[in-house]
């Protein structure tokens, strides 16, 4: 029988869609958010077997009690949560750095940290970066530095607890996301600079993450989701 598929930070957008894609395939689907009931607003849009747990991730001491819900097995733990930080340092916002960072770098490996007793061999583990990474901009230096971490988060994770597996996604500029709406001037400039002429979608990533957390030798990747955007900026 199969088992569950969490995901943290499924309130809306890439998560909900990913919770929804095994919800539709029969599957029971934890979805969380840092409120209870934006969790149990998105289980409820999703349907199925799908149950909604206050998770947040910025505060690392209580992930424990909200992940306490979850029944294993867990095949799948997907972590798409994020906060934006458009943090200069000539303007530095501590609290808004140390959340972003927190939530990444303390609050994603404290969840596979409480979710592991409940996995098993064939278990697999997606994590969420971003191409900041690779790709500074003015006001990113927590951004960049965060998404940096989670690549490199994989070197330990991988050998540590193996054979569950575990691969990052870092998406480009994902188009069809609410944040892009109403600012057709960046949008039009990043299709100019992107090779395929076609936007990065939100259903792209989903289909990604499915890939890294079905395909059973998909293990310690970084995977790019940008229609080769970045290699255009490498050839400028």
């Amino acid at each position: 029988m199969a088992g569950s598929v969490v995901v943290v930070g499924a309130s809306s957008g890439i998560g909900e869609k990913i919770a929804k894609h095994y919800a539709d395939a029969g599957r029971r689907v934890y979805v969380s958010s840092r409120d209870q009931g934006r969790a149990d607003e998105a289980a409820a849009r999703i349907g199925g077997d799908t149950h909604g747990l206050a998770v947040d991730l910025a505060e690392p001491a209580g992930i424990a009690a909200g992940l306490a819900p979850v029944e294993g097995p867990v095949d799948y733990l997907v972590i798409p949560a994020v906060l934006r930080d458009q943090n200069s340092v000539k303007e530095f916002a501590i609290e808004g750095a140390t959340a972003l960072a927190v939530l990444k770098l303390v609050g994603y490996p404290e969840t596979i940290h409480q979710l592991l007793d409940r996995m098993h061999d064939e278990s697999a583990i997606v994590l969420f970066g971003g191409l900041a990474k690779e790709k500074p901009y003015p006001g990113s230096t927590t951004v960049t530095s965060v998404n940096g971490g989670v690549e490199k988060m994989l070197n330990t994770l991988v050998l540590e607890i193996a054979p569950v597996r575990v691969n990052a996604i870092h998406p480009g500029i994902v188009l069809d996301s609410w944040f892009w709406e109403g600012k057709d001037p960046v949008r039009d400039a990043v299709m100019r600079r992107t090779p395929t002429g076609r936007p990065v979608l939100e259903e792209h990533i989903v289909d990604a993450t499915r890939f890294l957390l079905e395909n059973p030798s998909a293990n310690g990747i970084n995977l790019q989701i940008d229609g080769g955007h970045q290699m255009r900026q490498l050839l400028d």
